[in-house]
């Protein structure tokens, strides 16, 4: 059922049927051909409906696919591991950062899968792993369309969806290749799923929408769960069906939910160690603790061994939690501009329809989608642990939605004064909010905030009295509040589809002047333009900190060997980097990926198929972009991080023994603890690191140091035996 609406909107003249002449034989109707399906849709939709969907799809595309491949290998760290799931079935499995299985990646192999499959058809390139995500963000606006459409009309689909693709965060996420993308679009499409359930009272339907969430949780985990309570108590406080039915079809779609999200994790459980990689994230080789710490609770509180973090605590490296946190300097910019519109549009929706059955769709998918957005800003905006601003694309869906189901349905209502005078409000702090937002980057186009501030006005005050006018000057109205509410991100948008982004902190849109970031001061991080690495600084010292950083949060490039960490002061574009002794030009570090010269690349490829990794670096990032430039196996010593226990000092002695390993990189990876502030973990990097050091002959090829592992000068064990895995 949905909501009765204004008798004032709806029809009520009877088209008057022609008279057919006596015995006259009725035709059959046609069926509809491909193309009629295709670009009218339903007979029963205005002519406008289909065009529209597909001019929305269509441009959605142009924006996700334009220039796709100026990001390069976007976050190398995934990109090294879908080259290795296209050389090994072993690694596509397990969601191996190297061919020759040493550790995983910190998360999940779904979204792993869908690249490598696409790149084991058309060959390993910058297109053929991020062309799948753009296709990802595409079907995530037409999902969204069909179950706002669903809950209400054509029109709020179709706003809802235009929301969803213009939120900069979902431009940037759509483009890049991390596991965001089909997180979102298995979200979206069990959202989709709950809609039919609750229309349909149907068991099918609720399972479906479970499984989407279990295979969310083998995309990213943890955060896949955070909407199940959300979907779980509308569907028992709405569907039109006994409750002791109602409760028996959720015990159902708890057991899909389990089933769809647990069976690799059982897998990988019931495999032995010795047969398997080692998972990365973890410190004890264990896939349930990656679930419950690095990747689960330790989120929230902070509490993640082995992390970059120190954790807990109000501040810290990550920011400084609390309400509005999502309408920060870091935050905003990203996906918050019509968060404001959102939330009132969300309390208006449930008042308009206060009245309806308990078991009104629209009614229902209101509170579906807002529960998914207070909870999901609520969990980002408190968490303690790692989080970066991309991760707020999974609340860009639920935005869109209430946007769509909102305005349209206060739009409906448009006779009454309450309605008009929420619409302008609504239109008027979306504008005020983007001035703000806009006056973030004030060499960035300034004249488009003074635009949206008083177009914003002028079409809230035409709202108020939007009922004399006439039918086409109340739409054009209508149409100018989209556009006005719009242009911001869209501007932001089609910033980021413009700029290349690289590393594992992408931002969206421009840079910002102020709010918190991370100064220049000694040894210090500073604010860059996001998705480009500052330049190399001096040696770092003792941590200083300060209270004007200025700049978006840059690719944290963390200080090497004994250089320490220093927070605050005056950011600025670029910004410099504390590198330490042993870092060496073009190494990587923690969170930007190395870029070996031809010479060290050739030199790295000589006799490559004679060893198991034809090199080991400290961390995934550093060991990223030497795999990608040989496409051979590279050790990535202590997982992404370097803080974990794969190998230990003893394996990798064993491993060099049996000329497994050819040679070791200098530089990478926080080393197991130094430079960047850790929350435990294993320091076996950093002792791996010290023990090559001292039995090895360093040599600097293309500004890195590189120790060859076939000759040491001195002695080592020799009897220990390596395992190839």
């Amino acid at each position: 059922m949905t909501t009765t609406l204004p008798e004032s909107t709806q029809s009520t003249s009877t088209p008057i049927q022609p008279i057919e002449p006596a015995g006259a034989v009725e035709q059959p109707t046609p069926p509809p051909t491909l193309v009629s399906r295709v670009f009218r849709g339903r007979p029963t939709d205005p002519a406008w409906v289909r065009p529209g969907l597909l001019v929305l799809l269509g441009l959605t595309g142009l924006l996700y696919l334009w220039g796709l491949g100026s990001s390069g290998w976007a976050n190398s760290f995934y990109s090294a591991a879908v080259q290795a799931g296209t050389q090994s079935w072993k690694a596509f499995f397990f969601g191996s950062f190297d061919a020759s299985n040493l550790v995983t990646v910190d998360k999940p192999p779904a979204s792993l899968w869908v690249m490598e499959i696409s790149a084991r058809i058309f060959g390993v390139n910058s297109w053929s792993i991020l062309v799948p995500q753009a296709l990802e963000g595409v079907a995530s606006v037409g999902v969204l369309y069909l179950a706002i459409r669903r809950a209400l009309n054509p029109a709020a689909g179709l706003i809802a969806g235009t929301v969803l693709s213009l939120t900069p965060i979902a431009a940037l996420m759509f483009r890049f290749n991390n596991p965001d993308a089909l997180l979102v679009l298995l979200l979206v499409l069990a959202a989709y799923a709950m809609t039919r359930a609750i229309e349909k009272v149907s068991t099918g339907w609720l399972v479906l929408a479970a499984t989407f969430v279990g295979f969310g949780f083998l995309a990213k985990m943890m955060q896949a769960f955070v909407v199940v309570p959300v979907f779980a108590l509308v569907y028992l406080a709405v569907a039109d069906t006994a409750v002791r039915r109602r409760l028996v079809q959720l015990v159902l779609a708890g057991v899909a939910l389990v089933v769809a999200s647990g069976w690799w994790v059982l897998i990988v459980t019931l495999i032995p160690t010795s047969a398997r990689p080692y998972i990365g994230g973890s410190q004890s080789n264990s896939i349930l603790e990656l679930i419950m710490g690095y990747n689960g609770l330790g989120r929230l509180t902070g509490n993640e061994t082995g992390s970059v973090t120190g954790g807990g605590g109000g501040t810290g490296i990550w920011g400084e939690t609390g309400w509005s946190r999502m309408f920060s300097s870091e935050y905003g910019g990203q996906v918050a501009w019509l968060i404001p519109a959102a939330l009132i549009l969300f309390v208006a929706a449930l008042w308009f329809t206060r009245r309806a059955p308990r078991t009104d769709l629209t009614r229902a998918a209101v509170l579906l989608w807002g529960g998914w957005l207070i909870v999901t800003g609520l969990m980002f905006s408190f968490a303690a642990g790692i989080i970066h601003p991309y991760y707020t694309v999974a609340l860009a869906p639920a935005i869109g939605a209430l946007v769509g189901i909102g305005s349209v349905l206060l739009w409906q209502f448009r006779e009454q004064v309450v309605a008009r005078l929420t619409l302008a409000v609504v239109m008027g702090v979306t504008s005020v909010w983007a001035y703000v937002l806009l006056g973030r980057s004030t060499d960035w186009m300034p004249w488009l905030r003074t635009v949206v501030l008083m177009g914003g006005v002028a079409v809230a005050v035409a709202l108020i009295f939007v009922t004399v006018l006439p039918r086409r000057a109340s739409l054009a109205v209508a149409g100018a509040g989209l556009v006005v509410a719009l242009a911001a991100p869209a501007a932001y948008s089609l910033n980021t589809a413009t700029t290349s982004h690289t590393g594992s902190l992408p931002t969206a849109g421009p840079s910002v002047d102020s709010g918190r970031g991370f100064g220049a001061g000694p040894g210090g991080f500073a604010g860059g333009r996001p998705g480009q690495q500052g330049q190399l600084g001096q040696l770092g010292g003792p941590p200083g900190f300060g209270t004007q950083g200025q700049g978006t949060p840059p690719q944290l490039i963390p200080p090497q060997g004994f250089g320490g960490p220093g927070f605050g002061g005056q950011g600025g574009q670029g910004g410099t980097v504390a590198q330490g002794p042993g870092a060496g030009g073009g190494g990587g570090g923690l969170l930007d990926a190395s870029t070996p010269t031809s010479e060290l690349t050739a030199l790295l490829g000589a006799d490559a198929s004679s060893y198991t990794w034809v090199a080991a670096a400290v961390g995934a990032q550093s060991a990223a972009g030497y795999q990608l430039a040989t496409g051979d196996p590279v050790m990535a010593l202590g997982g992404f991080n370097g803080s974990d226990p794969a190998p230990t000092l003893e394996e990798f002695k064993a491993y060099v023994a049996n000329h497994q390993v050819h040679y070791f990189i200098g530089g990478g990876g926080r080393g197991g603890g130094g430079g960047m502030a850790s929350n435990g973990g294993s320091s076996s990097s950093s002792g791996i690191s010290s023990w090559v050091a001292e039995n090895f002959t360093a040599q600097t090829i293309g500004g890195v140091t590189v120790y060859d592992l076939s000759s040491s000068t001195s002695t080592y064990p020799s009897s220990a035996t390596g395992t190839s895995a």
